[in-house]
């Protein structure tokens, strides 16, 4: 990005405290951007004087929760943050304003098992899949780092058919949730999603080689009642303010050149 079009964008922001005063923006995050988002909350409403009412959801599958599911049912939100893919096909299914997508940060899969538990090394794909195959029980996510998991990582290491009895899908809960309660032996999630739970121990992130990066994106969504405050609030969420509190909840920012 230019450093004119970062110009416009904290101008936008001067104009969104000045004009909009208190606007109030419903924001829908999937769960792998909730730390972040959370942590930017407070900063962003001081510096407008505006109101963010939050709520969050998977970016995919038929839970109630789910973003797919609450555009369908016609709910009040402005903007969407959530799996870049899964915005891309809502964009192309027109509930997404053209033009407004904006790529916030990358994110990482990561393992956990309950605090305290054996620890498996899990550094390198032969590691990991010894790790898998030694588990009693494995968890995963409804979201992006699930289906990845479920429909190419096992089928990657060769051991499809060992892990289908005993791997689980988890919807509507954090993975992590599942584990601390001794419900998986591990768990799989994004990293920015196990960080934020309590009785874990967070293994690191799955090898390079069988690594699936996802993108965390965010739009506006069609027919937003605060159009431009929801612009301007996804340009902050896309400046050097939110870096530090994108890195610190597990997510590698998305920089855009100067």
């Amino acid at each position: 990005m230019r450093r004119h079009v970062m110009v416009l964008i904290f101008a936008c922001l001067a104009f969104v405290a000045s004009a909009a005063g208190a606007a109030e923006i419903h924001v829908v995050s999937s769960g792998g951007f909730a730390a972040a988002l959370k942590a930017l909350a407070p900063a962003y409403e001081q510096a407008t004087s505006g109101k963010l009412v939050l709520g969050f959801g998977p970016s995919m599958g038929e839970t109630h929760d789910a973003v797919p599911a609450r555009l369908q049912r016609g709910e009040d939100i402005d903007v969407v943050i959530m799996v870049g893919d899964a915005l891309g096909k809502l964009a192309d299914e027109g509930k997404i304003m053209p033009g407004t997508r904006v790529d916030l940060a990358r994110s990482l899969i990561g393992a956990a098992v309950r605090a305290g538990a054996p620890r498996p090394d899990i550094s390198t794909p032969e590691a990991l899949k010894r790790a898998l195959l030694n588990a009693s029980s494995i968890a995963y996510s409804d979201s992006a780092s699930g289906v990845y998991i479920r429909n190419e990582l096992f089928k990657r290491l060769g051991i499809e058919a060992q892990a289908a009895p005993k791997a689980h899908m988890i919807a509507a809960t954090p993975v992590g949730e599942i584990v601390a309660r001794g419900e998986a032996e591990i768990g799989f999630q994004q990293i920015a999603e196990l960080k934020p739970v309590q009785g874990i121990d967070l293994l690191g992130p799955i090898p390079v080689e069988l690594q699936k990066v996802t993108i965390f994106s965010a739009g506006l969504v069609a027919g937003a009642r605060q159009a431009e405050a929801g612009k301007a609030f996804i340009a902050y969420l896309a400046s050097p303010r939110s870096t530090q509190a994108i890195t610190e909840s597990g997510l590698e920012p998305i920089v855009q050149p100067q």
